[in-house]
């Protein structure tokens, strides 16, 4: 058999190509070429340990192996988590389709209208079934979210309550335990306190901003909320709910009731368990809070030619904009999640969803009569789908008996469990379930059988709980229920957009690099797919198997002595890496050290990370070059040295240059107290060269999304595990529900106790097949393509960084500014321009104003290279012909960018410029063009004119 033949699939260019590039560069080898890159202290002194790559086959036979040693038990735990049916026509051309998994984040509106409405649909979705007005695009998981609306609350203080020091927030003890955790995770270095407890009006005084409660909460039980929210608005205390969406098609929505927040996880609405994510967490809440919500808004706006048009509102990536005073550091959303649950609703429709509900209820009902024959006593009054069960002694025995017969229920304690139902639960199981119980009471247990007539009549809650008001009113709830339909508004919205599975995507920081199907394959797989986070430890072998191998080719990989999985965003690992070393710091009683240290040319998130950890941020200065000034940080830390406790930096750094003072400004951190954190936005151009452990640093979270392949999926799922050396190992993350972490373990980052562990067989197939040289290899030609493009534009575009001998790491600035005094050309333009040419833009004005950032990722071959160059060089001419006078300043091909078939074929074209040259500006697109659906965005209008849900039906009557 022919072994270890993935890199040629991965690796874009061929040997012969790679000989061309090298020429261009004026190279005559690779070796030669890192040489000139490539600070010599850096560098490893020997290969990656981590054995040669596997073919397709092999890997995919492994992963069965693994797959193989989890167990397929029915699970009824809850918590959050259920089994869910995702509709086949979902799974095939969504879940399994690169046109939805590859495309980026909709930064570029234009190419993005087909993604933008799948996430407006999501919205409209959430604000619909919650009931508040406004919905974002979907936030990491349920536990984040509460956490997210807690701080929301927090910075919404009426100015009396910040004057008399208000800062406790309550927490219901009826909230799930994760999410509790979650919440005291973020609340502690931001001084919030943290109370929980049961809840009732009269024990929250005016010393609280705010309250979360559960809807049904935890044990499943219904409570009339109304006079108590009631209550707590009197006295200026905030509300969040974290609810069941499935459940809030039958009972009653909070939005209804008075709360301020509604939050939760649309997991159930279609998305596999995946033994815990990823999954799309909601957040929607009042107009109120309209300038405060956390995370991406959809709105529509309209675009230059006067058509509706979607694009992203007002807190996009605002933590790039106020950095250090961002109110969140939220960069990753769960995009691709969300759109399989917008879809779900889609397909299912109102009434659909309100049949599997009913379904679900219908069956608890049967199963608590059953129960109480069998001797077992239900607690609940009022329920949904979760049933909280007293057996005197003996709910372990149950427990157990359960396993037996290949269910799992939820222990609660000695005298009570619990047991969620869900869509996929039949008769059948109910009456297994009874039997069980039977089995410990010893009562008689004769199957139950249903009379639909009488079954139908059941009820579960009080009349006064019944939700009264419609919900997915909208048309796209109401059109696509065959699956003829559904397939093809799906492959409807797709075309618009433009994904990796039709174009380079030259992003530079966020790394588009191939998401190979062999990777892809067990996303779909019932033996990854459909196991509970929280089942014992003996039924997801496989799943740890193979996160015990991730951990260690990783650490391998990295330098690092541990790593934790649990942070399910880059931003999350940026956060779950400052809290360990503010953990550590205070083991050794240096509490006090607060100072973050953080270059002018940081990732926004990296600032918004640090203050949400409780530090404080100073700026360090960068030199003309883009490198750190040593001087200036030396004088800092230095000024600081008794209360310094980090200093986070991106390597290669965000400029795209290997800074030969990196093992310097490390030296300077630590001589001063201080630990140092890598940012791993830029780990593609390490792997096997360097490591951020070798080169002294002492945590970095990895972006499994953009080095390790993981598909950005429309906007995420993202995943950003740290990494950390031994003296930090003891503090990594802990769960109350499964053991992982360190001994000194910081409470949870997110719900799940491996984050979003699901799409980790993504990246452990990339390294299992590339095997150590080919992840070197990779990283090699990463660098060689970015260098390639360089030589081949820098005579047309100024390049605004580079090392000492003119080179570049894996990705380059293209200084576009001068344009703005000679032809009124932004950025923006050219950006906009591209996507004529059939590409989505490079990275827009960041790290530095009017820049591109280019990065090429080694998956592209040397005609797509070159394709982009020659757009970009035709784009310099067109830029030209306005410097020259030939185009006119303001009515030209950029300006008026992007042009869509619409406005080509129109009558009436009013252009000083060809229809040809619009649309065809070179000749490769005559065999493959693509327009984009809509024409300039207006963001200005979007912004005065704020809506994020789908028209309401009265427009369509």
């Amino acid at each position: 058999m022919i072994t270890n033949n993935f890199v040629k699939r991965h690796i874009g260019p061929s040997k012969n190509e790679v000989d061309k590039m090298l020429q261009v560069i004026g190279v005559g080898s690779i070796d030669e070429m890192l040489y000139q890159i490539l600070p010599d202290n850096i560098r490893l002194p020997e290969a990656l340990k981590i054995g040669a790559g596997m073919n397709e086959y092999e890997y995919i036979q492994h992963l069965k192996d693994l797959g193989s040693k989890n167990k397929l038990f029915k699970t009824f735990i809850g918590l959050g988590y259920y089994h869910t049916i995702t509709p086949a026509v979902i799974t095939r051309n969504v879940l399994e389709n690169p046109g939805w998994y590859t495309a980026y984040t909709p930064y570029q509106a234009e190419i993005s209208q087909g993604r933008l409405e799948a996430l407006l649909n999501f919205q409209t979705m959430i604000s619909d079934l919650t009931a508040l007005p406004i919905a974002n695009a979907s936030l990491l998981d349920e536990a984040t979210a509460a956490a997210e609306a807690m701080i929301m609350f927090f910075n919404s203080r009426s100015r009396q309550q910040v004057k008399s020091g208000v800062i406790k927030f309550f927490v219901s003890d009826g909230v799930f335990p994760h999410t509790l955790d979650v919440v005291k995770t973020r609340a502690l270095p931001l001084g919030i306190e943290v109370v929980s407890g049961s809840l009732d009006a009269g024990q929250l005084d005016d010393n609280y901003f705010g309250a979360l409660l559960q809807y049904p909460d935890q044990f499943g039980n219904i409570h009339e909320n109304k006079p108590l929210l009631e209550s707590l608005k009197a006295k200026e205390i905030q509300v969040v709910v974290a609810a069941d969406l499935l459940s809030l098609t039958l009972i009653t929505p909070p939005g209804e009731w008075g709360a301020d927040a509604v939050v939760g996880s649309t997991q159930r609405f279609g998305v596999p368990m995946g033994f815990g994510g990823p999954h799309a967490g909601f957040f929607s809440t009042t107009d109120k809070y309209k300038r405060s919500i956390p995370g991406r808004i959809i709105g529509v706006s309209k675009d230059a030619q006067g058509n509706r048009a979607l694009r992203m509102a007002l807190q996009t990536r605002e933590q790039h904009i106020k950095r250090e005073k961002a109110t969140s550091n939220i960069c990753t959303a769960q995009a691709l999640l969300a759109s399989m649950a917008g879809f779900y609703a889609t397909y299912h429709g109102p009434d659909g969803l309100k049949e599997i509900a009913r379904h679900i209820n219908i069956l608890s009902a049967v199963l608590v009569i059953e129960a109480e024959k069998a001797g077992v006593r239900q607690l609940n009054k009022a329920w949904f789908d979760t049933l909280h069960f007293e057996l005197k002694d003996k709910a372990a025995e149950v427990c157990a008996a359960a396993v037996k017969e290949e269910m799992n229920f939820r222990l609660i304690d000695e005298s009570h469990f619990a047991i969620s139902l869900d869509e996929t639960t039949t008769l059948a199981d109910v009456n297994k379930i009874i039997a069980v119980m039977a089995s410990i009471t010893g009562e008689q247990h004769q199957d139950y059988v249903c009379d639909p007539e009488f079954c139908g009549l059941l009820e579960t809650f009080p009349a006064s709980f019944r939700r009264q008001s419609l919900f997915l009113t909208h048309p796209v709830f109401n059109s696509y229920h065959s699956e003829t339909d559904m397939l093809r508004y799906l492959k409807m919205l797709e075309n618009r957009d433009l994904a990796l599975n039709r174009t380079m995507i030259p992003l530079g920081s966020c790394t588009m690099k191939l998401n190979a199907a062999a990777e892809m394959f067990s996303l779909s797989w019932p033996e990854f797919a459909n196991i509970h986070p929280f089942v014992p430890a003996d039924q997801a072998a496989g799943y740890m198997e193979l996160i015990e191998n991730l951990e260690r080719d990783l650490c391998e990989i990295t330098g690092f002595a541990g790593l934790s999985f649990q942070p399910n965003s880059g931003a999350s690992g940026e956060y779950a890496g400052l809290l360990v070393i503010r953990e550590f710091l205070l083991s050794k009683g240096e509490g006090h050290r607060n100072i973050c240290l953080i270059p002018s040319s940081a990732h926004g998130t990296n600032p918004a990370s640090a203050v949400m950890a409780g530090m404080e941020v100073l700026v360090v200065k960068c030199d003309e070059m883009g490198n750190v000034d040593l001087d200036d940080l030396k004088q800092k830390a230095e000024a600081h040295k008794d209360t310094l406790a980090a200093i986070m930096v991106t390597y290669p750094s965000t400029h795209g240059v290997y800074e030969k003072g990196i093992t310097e400004l490390i030296e300077i951190v630590h001589q001063n107290g201080g630990q140092v954190y890598m940012d791993g936005a830029n780990m593609n151009a390490q792997v096997g060269l360097t490591s951020p452990g070798f080169i002294g640093a002492d945590v970095c979270h990895l972006n499994l999304h953009k080095t390790f392949a993981i598909p950005h999926g429309g906007g995420g799922p993202g995943v950003g595990p740290i990494g950390v050396a031994e003296h930090l190992v003891d503090f990594l993350p802990g769960h109350q529900f499964v053991k992982t972490g360190g001994r000194k373990a910081i409470t949870p980052v997110s719900a799940a106790p491996f984050g979003s562990a699901m799409i980790l067989p993504i990246s452990y197939g990339y390294i299992k097949m590339l095997g150590g040289e080919g992840l070197t290899y990779s990283t090699i030609m990463a660098i060689l393509n970015a260098n390639y493009l360089k030589e081949k534009l820098k005579n047309h575009y100024p390049i605004l960084y580079t090392g000492n001998q003119g080179t570049v790491a894996h990705e380059m600035i293209l200084d576009c500014n001068l344009f703005s005094k000679t032809a009124d050309v932004a950025v923006i333009d050219i950006a906009k321009r591209l996507m004529d040419y059939g590409f989505h833009a490079p990275t827009v004005a960041f790290p530095v104003h009017g820049t591109l950032m280019v990065e090429p990722t080694e998956s592209e071959p040397l005609a797509e290279l070159d394709r982009f160059v020659d757009a970009m060089i035709s784009i310099r001419e067109e830029i030209r012909d306005i410097e020259n006078g030939i185009a006119d300043k303001s009515n030209n091909l950029l300006h008026n960018a992007p042009h869509t078939v619409g406005m080509v074929v129109n009558s009436d074209w009013n252009y000083p410029y060809s229809r040809e040259k619009a649309a065809f500006p070179v000749a490769a697109l005559q065999n493959d063009k693509y327009f984009t659906p809509v024409t300039r965005i207006d963001d200005a209008y979007g912004d005065r004119n704020l809506v994020c849900t789908c028209a309401p039906i009265t427009d369509y009557m």
